[in-house]
């Protein structure tokens, strides 16, 4: 009875043997599609990030000529102020400088 039983352990034995190989094959291929995905992940991070950056450094510099343009047009209003207010300071000043000494300067 055990030498009949005998095959049928042996080949029970063989298809736990070859299972066990399919499972590993099954596992080293799984592994090897998650290195795979997990590589592209990564890849496509790290263009996501540069592309982030750029837009960043993009709107950054957009930002700075707007700044620019407002301190150039803040400017030319300051200047334009200033010249036409130069010919009253220049007659105070030449009011100031021809006029008879008060009794405040003695």
């Amino acid at each position: 009875m055990f030498a009949a039983l005998a095959g049928d352990l042996a080949a029970c034995e063989a298809l736990i043997a070859e299972a066990r190989l399919s499972a590993e094959g099954d596992v080293a291929r799984a592994r090897e599609q998650a290195a795979a995905i997990v590589a592209h992940a990564r890849l496509d991070a790290g263009a996501a990030r540069a592309r982030a950056a750029a837009r960043i450094e993009q709107e950054a510099s957009k930002r700075d000529a707007q700044v620019l343009e407002q301190a150039r047009q803040e400017a030319a209003a300051l200047e334009k102020t200033g010249q036409a207010r130069l010919p009253a300071v220049v007659s105070e000043v030449i009011d100031n400088l021809l006029a008879p000494p008060s009794a405040e300067r003695q």
